[in-house]
């Protein structure tokens, strides 16, 4: 990442890559634009019936792993949103404003492949090339690849979500302490809920 420090964390990649699965995108979503999902028997299932059991339940596993929802089985609202997962929702309602802006990763795309595309760019190993690009250079990765005017996603790069999760990291530093390892099975089975 260019200049902010908490990017250098190695906890940071791993943090963005769970932020990005599609599954809690849209948990903390339809959190954020609907309220807190009652703790009435079917509600979590009708309100996301496009997921199987399996994709819904590591999502909500992976965002009470980052303190992103509160489960309260005794309340009538079970699952609701934590002062970070609030926050979290304003980071992807503005990776996905910039991406419409720019119709990344396509004019067609839903918010879900907006916000996860937008913060996969920021996983990449981008502050040499944006300092090239910003400079009008061509960048040499530390893997020897060439990055030239058409590796249109390096040039992409946005600023206004950079420091927007930026500024979510560094307001809640517990969630690169909270990066629990899970299986790639797992994970493989969000990336289809998309």
């Amino acid at each position: 990442m260019t200049s902010t420090p908490i990017f250098n964390h190695p906890h940071t990649c791993r943090v963005i890559s769970a932020l990005s699965l599609p599954a809690l995108i849209r948990l903390v979503s339809e959190i954020d634009d609907n309220g807190p999902i009652s703790h009435r028997r079917g509600s979590l299932q009708s309100a996301f019936g496009d997921l199987t059991a399996n994709q819904l339940r590591y999502a909500i596993d992976v965002a009470r792993d980052l303190g992103l929802v509160h489960a309260d089985p005794q309340a009538p609202t079970r699952y609701r949103l934590t002062e970070a997962g609030e926050d979290l929702a304003g980071v992807y309602d503005l990776a996905a404003r910039w991406a419409r802006t720019h119709q990344y990763p396509s004019p067609t795309s839903g918010f879900v492949a907006r916000v996860q595309r937008t913060l996969k760019l920021l996983t990449q190993p981008t502050a040499a090339v944006r300092d090239a690009d910003r400079a009008g250079k061509t960048a040499v990765l530390g893997t020897g690849h060439r990055v030239s005017d058409t590796d249109a996603d390096m040039a992409l790069i946005p600023d206004a979500a950079e420091s927007a999760l930026a500024e979510w990291l560094q307001t809640h530093p517990h969630i690169l302490g909270s990066t629990a390892s899970r299986s790639s099975h797992a994970a493989q089975d969000l990336e289809c809920a998309a």
